[in-house]
């Protein structure tokens, strides 16, 4: 047991006001309404506009978190900023949102583990707490995905929107907070989803732009089947380290990736549709964002009570994978 437990203090969210809609996109790309939803779950999504930023949505969720926790941004030690959308190469997006918060006390740096982001920032944001080296912690998962998408590809164009989710962590008393994670990943799977422009191996060129090596590539029926077992057994794992089952969760926040997913791994770990929170008909999947933005959600309308079980889990590019149990 560490000396010291970490838990959320306070969470907050920020979308985008445009809205796409599966009907806008019908008018773009070869798509329908109905095959969408059938294959997503996806109805809408929200688009950032032409002047608008990562960081901008970063540090508007940021506030929020901080307010809701009832802290300045004075009394951070850490900002981590979890995102595959930085606002450019360098510096930091995490960089960027501590001053525009003014959190000058703050170390900040940006964390790239794609869909799996916010859990692998939780993680990290409970080991410095539990270990005494920072009181407070902001996470924040930040994305701006249709700046990537390629909206000719009807495989990718559909799924991913925009937005961002921050929660702020800091010393709850022992028994309530995080309770386990695990975080792994596997680059064997690299090319199952990636976004191969812009880098070192393909810098950006005419040639690049030309071949859109800029967007994101997927291959989704292969992600699809590495995703469920690896969430469900993720899961499961820290579920026996506490010695608890499915049946002891009474709210599981998956990545909003693709609602048959989501149905999927909760078949496997038999929890049933009213414990699980799902907001991607309206979201679409906004990669480390779609996690704190569902939280946020969910203490908003009061579905998030004192002393109930709470368990996250992801799986993105990388591939990279996670889960979290915590005690509300």
């Amino acid at each position: 047991m560490p000396t010291q437990a970490a838990g959320i203090l306070g969470t907050g969210r920020a979308l985008p006001n445009q809205v796409l809609t599966n009907t806008d996109l019908e008018k773009m790309v070869e798509t329908s309404d109905e095959w969408i939803v059938s294959r997503t779950g996806i109805r809408e999504r929200r688009i950032a506009a032409p002047d608008e930023t990562t960081s901008h949505f970063g540090t508007l969720a940021a506030q929020r978190a901080l307010a809701a926790a009832g802290l300045k941004p004075s009394d951070l030690e850490l900002i981590i900023c979890a995102t595959v959308c930085p606002d450019m190469m360098l510096p930091s997006t995490a960089c960027l949102i501590q001053a525009r918060l003014g959190a000058k006390q703050a170390a900040a740096y940006d964390l790239v583990a794609a869909c799996s982001g916010f859990i692998y920032g939780l993680a990290t944001a409970r080991s410095f707490i539990e270990a005494g080296h920072c009181r407070y912690v902001l996470v924040i998962g930040a994305e701006l995905l249709s700046r990537f998408v390629d909206y000719t590809d009807r495989a990718t164009c559909v799924i991913f929107g925009d937005g961002a989710g921050a929660a702020v962590l800091g010393p709850v008393e022992n028994g309530r907070g995080i309770l386990a994670h695990r975080i792994l990943s596997d680059g064997d799977y690299a090319e199952l989803l990636y976004n191969p422009g812009g880098g070192t191996r393909y810098p950006a060129s005419e040639t690049t732009v030309r071949n859109r090596l800029h967007y994101i590539k997927m291959r989704g029926n292969e992600l699809f089947k590495v995703a469920v077992r690896s969430m469900a057994d993720t899961v499961t794992q820290i579920l026996d380290e506490l010695h608890l089952s499915p049946s002891d969760v009474d709210l599981f926040v998956p990545h909003q990736a693709n609602q048959r997913i989501t149905d999927a791994v909760a078949e496997r770990l038999h929890i049933e549709r009213e414990r699980i929170y799902a907001n991607i008909e309206r979201t679409g999947n906004t990669s480390s964002a779609s996690i704190p933005i569902a939280l946020d959600e969910c203490v908003e309308a009061g579905r998030v009570k004192p002393g109930q079980l709470l368990v996250f889990a992801s799986f993105g590019a990388g591939v990279t994978w996670g889960a979290m149990a915590l005690r509300w």
